[in-house]
């Protein structure tokens, strides 16, 4: 009967070494304990500094919001799907919100997840030696970016095992949890949505009938309607789907982005340097039954695409499908093609967690400056405005946000060093400007600080903000950042 259950699958006569997933003696039992090891190790920058990225900082801010009382997508908004807020939500209120070193340990168990979710897909298909090789591999690749995009506890880093989760259940044709897996990749981050396209590849490969079919439709939009249910079903939708037209359009800033996105694109090509090469030479034999894997990589190269922004972080994405097509053609390969894979992996990975460790973070440091005047400035529980990019300065600081707006992004379209016509108060998000003037008029801080330093969306070509700015004059200068105070 086992027999028979594995030569249904279209893929193992074309892989012929591919090994049951059933138990092997000590086989998990002594590759669980490497991965964890490689997991913590190539995550060690990531716990020499208080946070990374604004990313981190707009979460952590939202995370204190909802704490005291702020409601998702209503006085707590985002782009974003709830998952990840929530989980920096519930890390806070376990371990509390000074620190970020509860989440950087949840990311590197959402590292081991993805790895050895890979390697177990790896193994049914090809051999142990497949698994070992994928699971090492992605681990070995994960941190080849930026630091501040590969070592910052972020969306991607928790939607890639959900991703990983998904193209495994669809192996093994377990529909309702491969509909649920793909929901909750989705719901960390909408790119994670993508995985859907091998998994609908795949319903269709092994001819699935309709009850398949309509179970992983069902674990797909039942996780995707309780999260809109729990938050606010029209803001859910707004922020999270339909309100972001005009940030998906690079419109006048097409070099600056499309270097960026070249940039980032040969920075991964240098970290995946080991297996890339066999991927692009290798023989038939080893594409064949790989339809799902190009698939899942196609699909990930377009959710990177997506927005036009090319943001590094975008391209952690593209790390598994790419480790497990390495991992296929490797496999086929001569033995000690398989080892100078790995030693050439382990070299370029040496190298950016020595680029992680030794890496200068100004734009942290200013953040740090700004809030140490924040603090001096104000009293504890007293609301602030900051009028920049940097959302990190309220977590920072240990001041509430005078404003759902965390960033002046929402406000102006700004992002990422946009610096193109499509910036500006009329490319707003529908109503931010609205709601900012209502929340100024119900609560006014007594402390605004300019930290827009000459960028497109700085006080004097914003006018709405120049008129709120009416009643106050500035006390001093951080950095370049201007503190203004409320008069009397």
């Amino acid at each position: 009967m086992l027999t028979e259950a594995r030569t249904s699958l279209p893929y193992v006569s074309e892989h012929p070494r591919a090994s049951d997933q059933g138990p092997a003696p000590g086989y998990w039992r002594r590759l669980a304990p490497l991965l964890a090891v490689l997991a913590c190790l190539t995550r060690v920058p990531s716990f020499v500094r208080p946070l990374w990225n604004p990313d981190e900082g707009y979460l952590a801010v939202q995370a204190r919001m909802l704490a005291h009382g702020g409601r998702l997508y209503e006085t707590v908004v985002d782009r974003k799907p709830p998952l990840v807020p929530w989980l920096y939500e519930a890390a806070f209120a376990v371990f509390g919100s000074g620190s970020l070193t509860p989440l950087r340990v949840c990311a590197v168990a959402a590292q081991l997840a993805t790895a050895v979710t890979l390697a177990s897909i790896a193994r049914r298909r090809w051999g142990d030696t497949a698994g070992r090789t994928a699971g090492v591999l992605y681990l070995l690749a994960s941190v080849g970016l930026n630091p501040e995009d590969a070592q910052a506890a972020t969306f991607e880093v928790f939607m890639l095992p959900w991703t990983a989760a998904a193209l495994w259940c669809a192996d093994r044709r377990r529909w309702s949890l491969c509909g649920a897996a793909v929901a909750c990749a989705f719901l960390a981050k909408q790119t994670g949505g993508a995985v859907l396209v091998p998994v609908a590849w795949m319903l269709w490969r092994y001819g699935a009938p309709r009850r398949d079919l309509a179970r992983c439709a069902a674990g797909a939009a039942l996780p995707v309607l309780a999260a809109a249910l729990a938050t606010d079903p029209a803001g859910f939708l707004f922020w999270t789907v339909t309100g972001s037209g005009a940030y998906a359009s690079f419109t006048g800033s097409e070099l600056h982005v499309l270097a960026r996105g070249l940039t980032n694109a040969a920075i991964l090509a240098v970290a995946c340097a080991g297996f890339l090469p066999a991927i692009v030479r290798a023989p038939r034999a080893a594409r064949t039954g790989c339809g799902e894997l190009w698939l899942w990589l196609g699909a990930s190269a377009g959710a990177v695409l997506i927005g036009f922004h090319f943001f590094g972080h975008y391209y952690l994405q593209l790390i598994p499908p790419l480790a497990l097509l390495g991992t296929a053609a490797l496999q086929a390969l001569p033995r000690e093609r398989l080892g100078a894979a790995l030693l050439t992996s382990a070299c370029c990975c040496a190298l950016f967690l020595t680029w992680g460790m030794l890496a200068p973070r100004p734009e942290l440091a200013h953040a740090q400056r700004v809030a140490q005047e924040v603090r001096a400035r104000s009293t504890p529980g007293e609301p602030v405005l900051v009028w920049g990019m940097h959302p990190e300065t309220y977590w920072l600081a240990d001041r509430q946000p005078a404003t759902r707006f965390l960033t002046a992004g929402l406000l102006t379209n700004y992002s990422g060093g946009r610096d193109g016509p499509q910036v500006g108060e009329k490319y707003a998000v529908a109503g931010a400007w609205g709601a900012f003037r209502q929340e100024f008029a119900a609560r006014a801080p007594r402390l605004v600080v300019d930290d827009s330093r000459g960028a497109p969306y700085g006080v004097q070509r914003t006018r709405s903000l120049r008129r709120i700015l009416m009643p106050y004059e500035v006390a001093g200068n951080v950095d370049g950042a201007v503190v203004y105070v409320r008069r009397g």
